[in-house]
């Protein structure tokens, strides 16, 4: 980057805003104003693609610049280990580094946080002290048993379970001022000490449940009491539960009065940042790390799919390498880590600790470059460790290993109706998905694989996978592209995974981390 680059990047997650409740993208709902005014000065991205529908390996990857299977960061490992993190690069570069969310699985103990100079997770149920604590020594403890790793999954899951049934009226939303206030405050203690800085933020108003500020349900979903309407999707998705229309109409309100109140808060920071003369000199991403389903394809939440309602998601970035506008060619989230690294002019690739990796910066991978995913003639085997993937320039590849928590919560649900789940079914499945502007493939390990016309059928209504061989070139290239993908990451999942979610390590655990899931609920 040039001497004229911004100084400093502000990221942003909107945890689980799908795109199409966004002004930016379209949506005329009035959900939006601070971000409609932000789109005007940004570039905004239609095409975006997760590499991932849920928290923890979305932001492995947007902190490593590595696809999951290269992260290895999911339920079934769920904390991130052996790579070098973009905050730990820039810390070890000279810029301050913070980070400030209410998400439960961006803590110390996922180790998502590792490199961060300061950090808070303003999740209500865990306090940082506990993270820190018997907590952290028994997440530790558990994961480096296999056979205890389901009951680890479990001591994340604790805090949405919790959140729950103890947020309402005090929320993530409620978290959400506090969290742009300390990044307020963060930005001053820089500049006062003549510090560059990265800030990353991830605001969690929009996941499940949903209770927005009195203020916000008035404007968009009144006479809607919130503790009324379905806010387990598990209860949905297992079948012992039944949403109509009007319940449905009442949740997306809900939905819109949390993005509203993130907009507001958002633009109270973007506010600030140009009234103290900062704005100019700060690169700001904004993008989701996943969506959200609302009854759409009969599902609830961001489980068990890789629709485009969860992993095409919304980005806009502001640089003055990048033109005001939209841009319509796929990218992907995971180029974000190389876009910050080229924003501050940071090269990487020194791992923090022996053993470790660390990604170097590619700008065929960032945003900022007049290079951008021109893979032609890259030999992947050449390539960085982290991004060996058979790059293609039109596709976005997506990764979804079995979500135990999640499955066994889905599970009990079921059970208390009297349900049992079928165990080839979505439900039980692993995925991968390659997704360009016109089509997608889903590889699914126990059900038949998904294919769609994303330019013919955008609600992807109609499975034509069938058609791969011969009968759709573009489906038949999306089928190609992910093998070859598949191929690079170690293999297609073409084997079913055990089906079996069970509680038998429980009596393997040691006593004190026995007492931290009694104490929790999780043990009788």
């Amino acid at each position: 980057m040039s001497d004229d680059s911004p100084a400093n990047v502000l990221f942003v997650v909107l945890d689980t805003v799908r795109k199409d409740r966004l002004g930016p993208y379209g949506y005329d709902g009035g959900t939006t104003p601070g971000l409609d005014a932000f789109a005007e000065e940004a570039t905004v991205f239609e095409n975006a693609v997760a590499p991932a529908p849920w928290t923890l390996p979305v932001h492995a990857s947007l902190f490593t610049g590595m696809y999951p299977h290269r992260h290895g960061a999911d339920q079934e490992n769920p904390y991130l280990e052996g790579a070098t993190t973009l905050a730990e690069t820039l810390s070890a570069a000279g810029y301050r580094t913070a980070c400030y969310s209410s998400n439960a699985w961006i803590t110390p103990y996922t180790h998502l946080t590792d490199g961060f100079d300061d950090q808070d997770n303003f999740f209500e149920v865990m306090p940082g002290d506990f993270l820190s604590g018997p907590l952290a020594r028994a997440w530790k403890t558990m994961n480096d048993n296999e056979a205890l790793r389901a009951v680890a999954d479990k001591l994340v899951s604790l805090g949405n379970v919790a959140h729950e049934y103890l947020a309402g009226g005090e929320g993530a939303d409620s978290k959400t001022p506090a969290v742009i206030d300390r990044t307020k405050s963060f930005v001053e203690g820089a500049a006062a000490d003549g510090d560059d800085w990265f800030a990353f933020i991830n605001l969690m108003d929009a996941h499940l449940p949903y209770h927005p500020p009195q203020e916000y349900v008035d404007e968009f979903a009144p006479g809607v009491d919130s503790t009324e309407v379905c806010q387990n999707s598990k209860e949905y998705n297992s079948g012992a539960r039944d949403i109509d229309d009007e319940e449905w109409e009442a949740i997306r309100g809900l939905y819109d009065a949390e993005i509203a109140h993130i907009d507001d808060q958002l633009s109270r920071l973007f506010g600030w940042l140009k009234e103290t003369g900062r704005w100019d000199d700060t690169a700001v991403v904004v993008c989701a790390d996943h969506g959200e389903l609302h009854g759409e394809h009969d599902l609830y939440g961001h489980e068990f799919c890789l629709y485009d309602q969860l992993i095409n998601v919304p980005l806009m970035v502001k640089h003055p390498a990048l033109d005001a506008g939209r841009r319509a060619d796929t990218v992907e989230l995971l180029d974000c880590y190389h876009t910050v690294l080229d924003a501050l002019d940071v090269t990487g690739g020194d791992p923090a600790a022996a053993g470790e990796e660390a990604v170097t910066l590619d700008r065929t991978r960032s945003l900022l470059s007049d290079d951008y995913r021109e893979f032609a003639g890259v030999d992947g085997t050449d390539r960085d460790p982290g991004q060996r993937a058979a790059p293609d320039g039109d596709f976005g590849f997506v990764e979804y290993s079995r979500p135990v928590v999640e499955l066994k919560q889905l599970e009990e649900k079921a059970a208390s109706a009297g349900i049992e789940l079928p165990e080839d079914s979505r439900f039980y499945s692993r995925m991968r998905a390659a997704r360009s502007t016109d089509a997608k493939y889903v590889r699914i390990d126990r059900i038949p694989d998904e294919a769609y016309r994303l330019d013919e059928d955008p609600g992807e209504e109609r499975n034509v996978a069938d058609a791969a061989d011969d009968e759709d070139d573009r489906i038949a290239a999306a089928e190609s592209r992910l093998g070859e993908f598949e191929a690079a990451a170690g293999g297609a999942w073409t084997d079913a995974a055990d089906g079996e979610v069970t509680d038998d390590s429980l009596a393997e655990m040691d006593e004190e981390a026995t007492e931290r899931l009694r104490d929790l609920g999780y043990v009788e």
